[in-house]
């Protein structure tokens, strides 16, 4: 079984350095996968009120053979949900579908900020955790003007900001202004969804010569950003294969090769736009 280190949080949790992404892995067979991906090593689950997949995460951990204190997961609350009292409400909700008594991470997933909620959506999530209903707390897609609010309002730091990230939209501002505050950056679509990025000659010329594959290299490259990425896989092998990133170590030159792949906007201009309207 890989060793997957361990990073520490601003509130004094660990988490491990590579988790896994449950999008699109709902029902029956969503659990099934995720029950596999926790077989093989994950233990870090990272979910959504909107991927409507809290039940098929639930289960997995129920059916996975382990004890729930060996799994962290995460869930999210959705844009439209950010008026104090409606954030309390889903959190508890997202607990009833997950059937759990607490969530280790419960992050805000974007800060919607035309509707000028989300300090609130933030006081609410504090309120969750006194209740013991969450254990950490965090956010995802928030720019620095809408960190330095929540700090500001509050006076409790997030320990994590989820934001797109991979080689093409590599953040490096974002990732700078999260470090200096002591927050953990995770990376949403690590390796890409739907674009060219594993078909990258630059990349492909990389993996060859470190005999691993295209997206053992951009994980690897996350991971020596100091970032978190959360692939998603379904395969035995695929899950396996993106684990497998401990035993080899990126050069300076290789990390600057892959940052000259950054684009002004490398955001991933074919998703689904509704991967944007879920948050």
């Amino acid at each position: 079984m890989i060793v997957i280190p361990q990073l520490a949080l601003n509130d004094g949790t660990k988490i491990p350095a590579v988790g896994f992404g449950t999008y699109k892995l709902n029902g029956r067979q969503g659990a099934k996968d995720i029950i596999r991906a926790i077989h093989n090593g994950y233990h870090f689950l990272d979910s959504a009120f909107n991927y409507e997949n809290e039940g098929a995460v639930g289960e997995a951990v129920r059916q996975c053979g382990l004890s729930r204190d060996k799994i962290q997961i995460t869930s999210k609350l959705p844009g439209r949900r950010q008026q104090y009292d409606q954030a309390l409400v889903t959190i508890e909700e997202s607990l009833y579908r997950a059937q759990l008594e607490y969530y280790d991470f419960y992050l805000i997933h974007w800060p919607n900020p035309l509707t000028g909620h989300y300090v609130e959506a933030w006081q609410a999530l504090i309120e969750a955790r006194k209740r013991g209903l969450i254990k950490s707390i965090g956010v995802c897609n928030f720019l620095p003007e809408h960190l330095d609010t929540l700090i500001q309002e509050t006076g409790v730091t997030p320990c994590i900001n989820q934001i797109e990230l991979h080689p093409y939209f590599s953040q490096e501002t974002q990732r700078a202004y999260n470090k200096k505050l002591g927050i953990v950056t995770q990376s949403w679509s690590p390796i890409g969804r739907a674009n060219n990025m594993l078909q990258n000659p630059l990349i492909q010329e990389i993996a060859d010569r470190y005999q691993r594959s295209i997206a053992q290299v951009i994980l690897r490259w996350h991971i020596q950003l100091g970032a978190v990425p959360i692939p998603k896989a379904t395969s035995d092998e695929r899950q396996k294969e993106n684990l497998a990133l401990f035993d080899f170590e990126l050069t300076q030159q290789d990390m600057d090769k892959i940052k000259e792949l950054d684009k002004p906007d490398g955001r991933l201009k074919d998703q689904d736009p509704s991967r944007y309207e879920e948050f």
